[in-house]
């Protein structure tokens, strides 16, 4: 299915280089993905924005939805069938993405998620405590950025430590688009399994966690199925973590870089202003799973037929000079805010936005306080990103600490 198309990702070039780079062309660009597969790249904020509040009328996500998946265009073993199909909260539209995002929504609601801040504590302190034990050279993304947001969501729903790594394994390998097909596809039915059997088991012996609440929800409204249910967990535990880690990441990076704006968040405790403008400046989401239009429509300019494929470019929207200035690609937490589209906009605004928040003002600032005088001990150039388009952030961040606080 060779296209004329410009390809992406391109091979050897930063995707986000690859998207501004595109930018210049339109507002909303189509390309050719892995496998010769033609869709759109939406990226600027106007565009984005303008799609967003489309969700669930002009933008769906059930892909039925996009014909060139069921013709024939687009080969069986395509490795993104295994992100884009699936009964899971992001591929329902409708009364159907309503109903289940209304469950969700009644579990992080800002009180409970404001009671789990001390907890968080808890678990950054442990984590740190670790860090300290490891000493100079010992590499943050394991110990820390990626191990803190598995925590809190694998307690959130009940799952046990021991199964920790698998989850982010399974989750690292579904979202790389290096995953060869055979890999992601047996990746998918195994994480499929798994969350079916931790229903089962809170059937069995419920506790005092999100999975539990969903099991007696299930078992007391039969309009919820247990495929729903096990979509409903795939979607938060995957989703739920993997965007926090990143974001993680990003901050440490971009503080390093910047160290004016680490001694202001310190002198002035900004740090729930590092996070928001992380979100805006390195955005976790490379790229969103695809919308698929209902109709014909104009966005930004740019006309799109019915029966088409869009991603949604979170990081090229983050630094678009036209709505955030001529210094939208600079790192700066004083920045007057104009409403960054980070968690999104419409129907389906990030549920999980308050946690992330909570969690990564938490461990950043105690990371801080912990390591005055943190630095990466590799070259900001040098860092390794995860080979993904839809979700991307450091592999790597060797550290030395410096004197350790109490």
């Amino acid at each position: 299915m060779a296209t004329n198309l410009p390809s992406f990702p391109v091979v050897d070039e930063n995707p986000l280089d690859t998207c501004i780079r595109f930018r210049e062309i339109a507002p909303v660009v189509e390309v050719e993905f892995p496998g010769g597969v033609p869709a759109y790249l939406a990226l600027t904020h106007k565009a984005v924005r303008e799609i967003l509040a489309g969700d669930n009328k002009t933008f769906l996500r059930d892909p039925k939805h996009w014909p060139a998946l069921h013709d024939g265009s687009i080969p069986e073993d395509w490795p993104l069938r295994a992100i884009i199909q699936g009964g899971h909260l992001s591929t329902m539209d409708g009364g159907d993405h309503r109903r289940l995002r209304g469950l969700i929504m009644s579990a992080f609601t800002p009180a409970r998620v404001q009671a789990m801040e001390g907890r968080i504590q808890q678990m950054v302190d442990e984590l740190l405590d670790e860090v300290v034990a490891a000493g100079d050279g010992v590499d943050l993304v394991p110990a820390f950025t990626e191990a803190l947001p598995m925590w809190v969501i694998c307690e959130l729903f009940g799952v046990a430590p021991e199964d920790r790594l698998r989850l982010r394994n399974w989750t690292s390998t579904l979202l790389a688009h290096t995953t060869p097909p055979e890999v992601a596809f047996a990746t998918q039915n195994d994480l499929w399994a798994f969350l079916h059997a931790l229903v089962e088991r809170k059937r069995r012996e419920p506790g005092d966690d999100l999975t539990s609440g969903l099991v007696q929800t299930h078992d007391e409204d039969d309009k919820l199925t247990t495929d729903e249910l096990v979509g409903v967990l795939w979607i938060m535990l995957v989703a739920g973590h993997e965007t926090t880690v990143h974001l993680l990441g990003y901050a440490i990076v971009a503080l390093a870089q910047n160290p004016d704006q680490l001694a202001l968040a310190k002198a002035e405790d900004r740090w729930a202003d590092v996070v928001e403008e992380t979100v805006r400046y390195r955005h976790s989401v490379m790229m969103t799973s695809f919308r698929f239009t209902a109709e014909d429509v104009v966005i930004a300019g740019v006309p799109i037929a019915k029966g088409n494929a869009v991603g949604v470019v979170f990081q090229a929207t983050g630094i678009d000079p036209s709505e955030h200035g001529p210094s939208a690609n600079q790192f700066d937490i004083t920045r007057e805010p104009t409403g960054h589209l980070g968690f999104g906009h419409g129907p389906r605004y990030c549920i999980g936005a308050g946690l992330a928040r909570l969690e990564s003002r938490v461990a950043l600032e105690t990371l801080y306080r912990r390591f005055p005088d943190l630095s990466l001990a590799i070259d900001p150039d040098d860092i390794p990103y995860s080979p993904s388009f839809f979700t991307i952030g450091p592999l790597f961040l060797p550290a030395n600490l410096g004197v350790a606080q109490p």
